[in-house]
């Protein structure tokens, strides 16, 4: 029987092959505990609590990856309920020798844990960061391309009044810069974690240190993570942050997929995606593949930021749960939102407009689609009460008889010499789309 790798991502298309799978990999994570637990003996060393020398031997030791084995590793964590316990034991029979007790001096496991999943996010975000600006960059262009594009506007699934699809792209432009924003944010503020057993940093007074903020500094400089002002074993502001940006994101990125989503349906046809996605039955098909992953992004995302808000819940100085619940939902949640972020990039720089077929679309209603601009022009020529009542009984008839707005509207004596293709033609109705697009690609 093929062995397959538990970690593959068979059921996981949005997130495989993406930048953001293999920084979340099992390697990866492996890669972050490794560099946590070198990176402490490293700042102790720099502050004198331990030889230059063994900073030396456990960096070497930890940077050979083939000496741990990630599967083994995770059978033998059932024992302590951490995977830290048994790597510290591997590390430490790798340095061997008179360098063997400063592995891991005077951390916890959630030290360890929590730096490794900094790291490890950190890594994510920088890869996930350089798609958003790829789908940032090609929404902005299709804004400016399309800015006078006139295209049905839509509110609850019905004809609304004209708008622009430059204005759309430019309002999914905007979503993904505040997703950006977020995530900038965030990634500046990822810290390590350093407080011992109960977030005192006891043992580390005991092995020497004098200042308490002193090491976390040192520690934080190695591993190019930030240094908290306390330890946050159970204070989650970090876990919970990195959360609400991730699912913000994904959200962000569901709007256009959503609306491509719809916009792409055979009925309407204003939008279709570059390189549509195959039927395993039906050879005609190309179906919105990129904006589906996108789609079953968004909704799974938020979630997976609940069970990581729900985890904020922490007791004592260290909890039994709390902490152990957040390890998957955040790898989850940097993987799916990762994933998206690379499939909204292919969809954006791929994303067909179909201008004509828009176009069309505003005279399916023969007229009504500016309904709310003759209401406007007609009342003081008309009255209110008198216009309204024309509209409504004009609509009536345009929708049974089927016949043009204004065709209708020309019969009717008190609207002689009033220019009707004017002010039944959808592109004259767009507001300030025009400006409202310039405004919004203005910000970069």
């Amino acid at each position: 029987m093929t062995h397959v790798d538990p970690d593959a991502g068979l059921l996981s298309p949005g997130r495989a092959g993406s930048p953001a799978e293999s920084a979340t990999s099992d390697a990866a994570v492996l890669r972050g505990l490794l560099d946590a637990e070198a990176g402490l003996t490293r700042a102790q060393a720099a502050l004198g609590l331990a030889p230059a020398a063994a900073a030396d031997a456990v960096t070497r030791a930890a940077a050979d990856e083939g000496r741990f084995d990630a599967r083994d590793l995770a059978l033998r964590a059932r024992s302590g309920g951490n995977p830290v316990i048994p790597l510290v034991a591997d590390l430490t029979a790798a340095v061997a020798g008179e360098h063997a007790p400063y592995v891991h001096r005077g951390a916890t496991s959630q030290d360890i844990v929590d730096t490794a999943l900094m790291l490890v996010a950190a890594r994510t975000l920088d890869g996930l960061l350089g798609d958003l600006a790829r789908t940032e960059s090609a929404l902005g262009r299709l804004a400016a391309a399309h800015r006078d594009t006139v295209m049905p506007g839509r509110t609850l699934t019905q004809h609304a009044v004209p708008t622009t699809f430059g204005l759309k792209a430019a309002g999914w432009r905007s979503l993904v810069l505040d997703a950006r924003d977020r995530l900038r944010t965030v990634r500046a503020s990822l810290p390590v974690q350093l407080g011992g057993a109960a977030g005192t940093l006891a043992a580390f007074g005991a092995f020497g240190a004098t200042h308490a903020g002193e090491l976390t500094e040192a520690y934080a400089a190695e591993l190019g993570l930030v240094a908290p002002m306390l330890p946050w074993h159970t204070l989650r502001t970090p876990v919970a942050d990195l959360a609400g940006a991730l699912a913000f994101t994904a959200g962000a990125l569901g709007k256009p997929a959503a609306d491509v989503l719809t916009l792409s349906r055979t009925e309407i046809g204003e939008l279709g995606e570059g390189a549509g996605g195959g039927s395993s039955a039906m050879p005609h098909k190309a179906n919105p593949v990129r904006a589906t992953l996108v789609a079953a992004a968004a909704r799974r995302a938020p979630a997976l930021a609940a069970t990581l808000y729900a985890s904020m819940a922490a007791e004592d100085e260290r909890p039994a749960g709390a902490w152990h619940a957040e390890w998957e939902p955040l790898r989850d949640l940097l993987r799916l939102v990762g994933g998206a972020a690379r499939d909204a990039a292919e969809l954006a720089e791929g994303l067909q407009v179909h201008a004509g077929v828009m176009r069309e679309h505003l005279s399916a209603t023969h007229g009504l689609i500016v309904s709310e601009r003759l209401a406007a022009e007609l009342a003081p020529l008309l009255g209110r009460a008198r216009a309204k009542s024309l509209l409504t009984d004009a609509a009536r008839r345009t929708r049974t008889e089927g016949r043009a707005l204004a065709g209708i509207l020309a019969d009717e004596p008190d609207l002689k010499g009033v220019d009707l293709a004017d002010l039944t033609d959808p592109v004259r109705y767009t507001g300030s789309s025009g400006a409202l697009t310039d405004r919004a690609l203005e910000r970069r």
